[in-house]
């Protein structure tokens, strides 16, 4: 029996990021509306687009989107960002989560205070 060659997948595709485009087509109302409203939030205002990119490379790491990663590592790169304040960006967003993970520990302790006082 000859084996069969099972094409392997993996949960992130690089060249997926290239069809995020196609969010519209199942649902092309509100993929409009989103690219639409995705667009504004990503205009020049009271921050400048370098520092919304760096924002979103933040946020990118702690909802670990790998394709936002990616694209916001190179939309960094492209609005003048250096690696320095990439970086410290990450560590900006780690810092927010880990403390927001530790706030919660509020909870454990009250209730362990109210089962063992």
């Amino acid at each position: 029996m000859e084996a069969k060659q099972q094409k392997k997948r993996h949960y992130f595709d690089p060249a997926d990021l290239a069809k995020f485009g196609n969010i519209t087509e199942f649902q092309e109302q509100m993929g409009k509306k989103f690219f639409e409203w995705y667009g504004e939030v990503f205009k020049e205002g009271a921050l400048s687009q370098r520092e919304k990119a760096l924002i979103a490379l933040a946020v990118a790491h702690t909802v670990q989107c790998p394709y936002c990663i990616d694209a916001y590592t190179s939309d960094c790169l492209e609005k003048g960002a250096d690696e320095e304040q990439m970086m410290e960006a990450v560590h900006v967003a780690a810092a927010i989560k880990g403390g927001a993970t530790l706030a919660f520990s509020i909870q454990m302790m009250n209730q362990v205070k109210e089962m063992t006082f």
